[in-house]
């Protein structure tokens, strides 16, 4: 991999993890609910799912996923399907009078993982970027599968970087929600936003 090619990639890269998708949701929310640290450790689901996504998108077996209309169906229909739980879930989760230590609400950090980690392999849009988007950036001439995980490997490192930006943003948002219906406007908002991704995925399943 050259120099040139990592100047171009990691700003294209960072962008596509920094846009303001259902995961990067899930981190905010999680941070202004749970605390920063149950957030970022909770993302870590999510990059075994990349992780994976990876893995297949190099020995090829995501090709047949995306030459597969009624499989890739499927898969959008489930995806849109969990971030519809998602929503109502956080449409209906309870909050606070006051935020602190010993009256935030508890959450397992493996469930949070579990969380990110589902509604990453529920998102076909991120088994498009690592068959379309990353081999833009491989050169033919050498190792593909090298190359490919070494991508894969520096998406993941900023992936993560994306992670704990969204839940730093989210834990500094916490002590300003501190009222309950200031609480309830915000996770109602992010449940609003989760479902629209989700009508969208809907959408965009029936258009093909």
């Amino acid at each position: 991999m050259t120099f040139s090619t990592l100047l171009l990639f990691i700003p294209a890269c960072f962008a596509l993890n920094m846009a303001p998708g259902p995961n990067n949701l899930l981190a905010l929310n999680n941070a202004q609910r749970y605390g920063l640290a149950k957030a970022i450790f909770g993302g870590l689901g999510r990059l075994v799912a990349f992780a994976i996504m990876i893995t297949l998108a190099a020995s090829g077996l995501a090709v047949v996923l995306l030459t597969s209309q009624w499989l890739f169906f499927a898969v959008k229909l489930l995806g849109a399907g969990y971030l519809f739980w998602l929503a109502i879930k956080l449409w209906r989760a309870s909050v606070n009078g006051v935020l602190s230590k010993t009256s935030a609400p508890h959450e397992s950090t493996v469930k949070l993982a579990k969380q990110e980690c589902l509604l990453a392999l529920g998102n076909p849009k991120a088994i498009l970027i690592f068959t379309a988007f990353l081999p833009q950036f491989i050169d033919p001439a050498t190792a593909v599968g090298g190359q490919f995980m070494q991508l894969g490997g520096l998406f993941l490192l900023l992936e993560l970087t994306a992670i704990s930006i969204y839940a730093a943003i989210g834990s500094c948002l916490q002590s300003r929600l501190s009222r309950s219906s200031i609480q309830r406007v915000f996770n109602r908002a992010c449940a609003t936003l989760i479902a629209t991704l989700g009508i969208g995925m809907l959408l965009d399943a029936k258009a093909r």
